[in-house]
């Protein structure tokens, strides 16, 4: 997150020409946005940080199996009652 508040704070300090990064390229004012992209879709993953993720999709996979055990139990008979 870090990166994308440097990112911004870049951004405007060259669209309002303020300080030396108004001497920079535009590549340079916009690389922690693609640093932050690469972290968020790429390194995060690959070192464990996304785990809290995970945990919500395995929660919801259980749920989903718990609804269908539930509906299994709700099958009706074979033979329907008889009238007299």
């Amino acid at each position: 997150m870090f990166l994308v508040w440097m990112g911004v704070v870049m951004m405007l300090a060259k669209w309002l020409e303020i300080g030396p990064v108004a001497q920079l390229d535009w590549w340079w004012v916009l690389l922690p946005f693609a640093l932050a992209f690469v972290w968020f879709e790429f390194l995060e993953k690959l070192l464990g940080f996304g785990s809290k993720e995970q945990g919500v999709v395995d929660e919801q996979e259980r749920a989903a199996e718990r609804r269908v055990q539930n509906l299994k139990g709700f099958r009706p008979s074979a033979q329907p009652p008889k009238k007299n």
